[in-house]
């Protein structure tokens, strides 16, 4: 095990909060589904609870903090084209003069909030933050992405808090691309993706499982559209369950996209805060009883406010409030037409996860 703290010492501070007006700062064209409002829905939602929260400063990440992800070439880039701002990095993507000082923001506030839990200065905790970065690949931004906060978080713990194993958990609507190749040839990092497929960015398919000594260590679950309550949760108790309890992380990091949810204009699931809360209770369950409880949440899309409002609601009720009490839709038998995606991914990782082989 690495030299994480012990349940003991872990803070009876139920749940913090890094979030911070400069995030809205970043900017991108009128219309554009990427805006400053978005946390204007999420702080919405937290101040339902806020007497039960405590809220962390961000710092922002370091060039070597970065550089553990991205290559120089690439923080170079950011840095230059937000000094020529306004601009575009790609046909979704855009830049302005505040973006590089907010993404690295971004990126280091989900570091420290991260090794916090580990640490046991935190229980568990939101990186309220953006621009999102689970697109963000190596050498390029991509799909409103700068830089990968889960990534740079996952391997800060790794360097800096003695973490052997983290798995990363994506259930945004779009699959994490850039957080999948960072990893796919490590076995120490399991990245385990619930999105819509097909859908942007086009990555995702059962057969990516990872490759040479991380063969495996990729799980994908690409999800017809449609997919609601009954559906994700199925997927989160029948893959996510007993694969994490096989992979024993000592951190779960969950790329916490609100655009599954049914109002989304960008996706097309049908999940609801009920939902959003059943899953979050699932991760709470299974991070008690693998990693002492420790499980950090960070903010990617969700881009309809009543989806980021209900989503995040659910997220907080889940880890607040009493398990065992969500609402009976979410219990609903899953769409017989799941059977065929759940088939495939036992097919797939049934011999490296014996309990998945049934499914």
């Amino acid at each position: 095990m690495g030299r994480i703290a012990s349940c003991a010492m872990r803070s009876t501070t139920p749940f913090h909060i890094v979030e911070d007006s400069r995030y809205q700062e970043h900017q991108a064209p009128p219309g554009h589904p990427e805006r400053p409002e978005r946390l204007v829905a999420v702080t919405q939602a937290l101040d339902t609870r806020r007497p039960e929260l405590e809220s962390r400063p961000p710092r922002q990440a370091s060039p070597d903090e970065i550089l553990r992800v991205h290559d120089a070439r690439h923080l170079a880039r950011i840095e230059r084209a937000a000094s020529e701002a306004p601009g575009q990095l790609d046909a979704d993507t855009f830049i302005s003069p505040a973006s590089h000082e907010v993404a690295r923001l971004a990126a280091g506030a989900t570091i420290d909030l991260a090794l916090a839990i580990a640490a046991g200065e935190a229980r568990t905790g939101l990186s309220a933050v953006r621009p999102p970065g689970h697109h963000a690949e190596a050498d390029r931004p991509l799909g409103f992405c700068l830089f990968n906060n889960v990534a740079i978080a996952a391997r800060a713990l790794q360097a800096e808090a003695g973490v052997d194993r983290v798995l990363i958990l994506d259930w945004d609507v779009h699959h994490g691309n850039g957080t999948q190749h960072s990893f796919e040839a490590d076995p120490s990092v399991l990245f385990l993706s619930l999105h819509q497929s097909p859908h942007y960015p086009g990555t995702g398919d059962f057969g990516e499982a990872g490759r040479e000594g991380g063969l495996g260590a990729t799980l994908n679950v690409p999800l017809p559209a449609g997919c609601g309550d009954a559906e994700y949760l199925a997927v989160m108790e029948r893959v996510f369950v007993p694969v994490a309890e096989q992979f024993a992380p000592e951190m779960i990091l969950v790329s916490c996209g609100f655009d599954a949810h049914r109002d989304d204009p960008l996706g097309g699931m049908n999940l609801t805060g009920a939902g959003y809360r059943a899953m979050t209770e699932t991760v709470r369950a299974v991070a008690d009883q693998v990693c002492g409880g420790r499980a950090c949440f960070v903010l990617e899309g969700g881009y309809a406010a009543s989806g980021l409002i209900e989503g995040t609601l659910g997220l907080l009720e889940g880890m607040l409030d009493e398990p065992g009490s969500s609402p009976e839709c979410v219990l609903e038998a899953p769409n017989p037409g799941l059977a065929p995606t759940l088939a495939r991914v036992g097919a797939t990782h049934g011999t490296l996860y014996p309990a998945l082989a049934s499914l």
